[in-house]
């Protein structure tokens, strides 16, 4: 089991964004900015690629639906879409408020205490319970 399926499954603590029977979304520990969040699939899987057509595109539909709670949260001119996923063998995607390419550096990092990635996500939760 990897380290995101046991957040998905509430093993280990995390700031829940979203979520729903097939997803899962939350911030990053170590966020490049503030509203930083990560989207995964609960279903293991190593590579976003490997998902079949219809899963992929349920993930994506999902990331979508978290993309614009965001930007209801933070003032920017996109949310930034970026899949990497080396460290964590389980597929994932980033997803970061930006209003410049400068905003998603994923060589410098921000400092956000606990509190503020508290409030945030139940910000970004709230938005994302408020769409449709």
């Amino acid at each position: 089991m990897t380290i995101f399926s046991k957040i998905a499954a509430g093993e280990i603590p995390s700031y829940k964004c979203a979520e729903d029977e097939h997803f899962y979304a939350f911030l990053d520990i170590d966020p490049v900015t503030k509203g930083h969040t990560l989207v995964i699939p609960r279903k293991e899987v190593d590579y976003i690629f490997d998902m079949d057509d219809q899963e992929l595109a349920a993930f994506e539909l999902f990331a979508k639906k978290v993309a614009r709670a965001i930007k209801a949260v933070f003032p920017c001119r996109k949310v930034a879409q970026v899949v990497l996923g080396l460290e964590v063998n389980h597929a994932h995607i980033h997803l970061l408020p930006m209003n410049s390419e400068a905003d998603v550096d994923f060589k410098h990092h921000v400092q956000v205490s606990p509190e503020e990635q508290k409030e945030i996500a139940a910000k970004i939760f709230k938005a994302f319970q408020e769409l449709d």
